[in-house]
């Protein structure tokens, strides 16, 4: 078994008949950035969504810093404090405000004073200079305004992990680049992450690493600079180069 901070060892997943994971295997470093490519349906959604127990796997094991994820330590509030997640559909309450939004799970999960949670969510919507929409609600936001409030929710709880899946994929184009920006900043103050994404030249210029996965197995990982200039295994040549004629990559 691997040591790594976050670790994955032969994770399997069905969905009925379907296999969806086939005992993959991944390791973590902290303050790593871990992008997961690959075709839709390739299994890295449900891959994201094990790693913090929103789907739990038929066999494997996921340890952070060397205690499974099940351990009763953790408890699943406790994990998905730990490991935190982010959707590309925002997921944020209509009818709440974003300071609303951002300080809900740290008051009434962590029971943090209501001065407190709002201190410091408005020290982070600071960071990402969303400050100005404390009071505003869902509606009223772009939707790559939106996205960086669901980052800055998933990052109240001060996690040690933060998953990201698809998180520009349901924005116009032009609204990409701020919701880029935001992850490029976390990388730079040191923030393990696990990516999802089908923005190739994201995952080639953020990642430190990448992993792409075919029909629920990791087919081959590495650098950037290396998975993208000369892959190695023939799944990954074919899935790059059909990007590569969509004018994709």
């Amino acid at each position: 078994m691997g040591t790594g901070f976050l670790q994955i060892d032969g994770l399997t997943k069905y969905f009925g008949d379907h296999l969806v994971l086939d005992r993959v295997t991944l390791s973590v470093a902290r303050h790593e950035v871990l992008c997961l490519i690959g075709a839709s349906g390739s299994g890295k959604s449900t891959l994201l969504r094990c790693i913090n127990r929103l789907i739990e796997p038929d066999w494997g094991e996921i340890r952070l810093e060397g205690v499974p994820i099940t351990n009763a330590g953790f408890g699943k509030t406790g994990l998905q404090r730990r490991v935190g997640i982010v959707f590309q559909s925002y997921n944020l309450f209509p009818h709440l405000s974003v300071l609303d939004n951002i300080t809900l799970a740290p008051r009434k999960v962590l029971r943090q004073s209501r001065a407190e949670a709002e201190d410091s969510a408005r020290e982070t919507l600071a960071l990402f200079g969303m400050d100005r929409f404390a009071q505003s609600y869902p509606e009223q936001l772009s939707g790559g305004q939106q996205q960086r409030v669901a980052v800055v929710r998933a990052l109240a709880g001060n996690p040690d992990v933060l998953l990201l899946d698809e998180v520009t994929a349901a924005l116009d184009p032009e609204l990409v680049g701020e919701v880029m920006d935001v992850i490029r900043d976390l990388k730079a103050r040191g923030l393990t992450m696990v990516i999802v994404t089908h923005e190739m030249g994201f995952a080639r210029d953020l990642a430190d690493r990448v992993c792409f996965l075919d029909a629920g197995r990791i087919a081959e990982e590495g650098p950037p600079k290396a998975l993208f200039g000369a892959p190695q295994h023939p799944r990954t040549q074919q899935f790059l180069q059909r990007l590569l004629d969509g004018g994709r990559l």
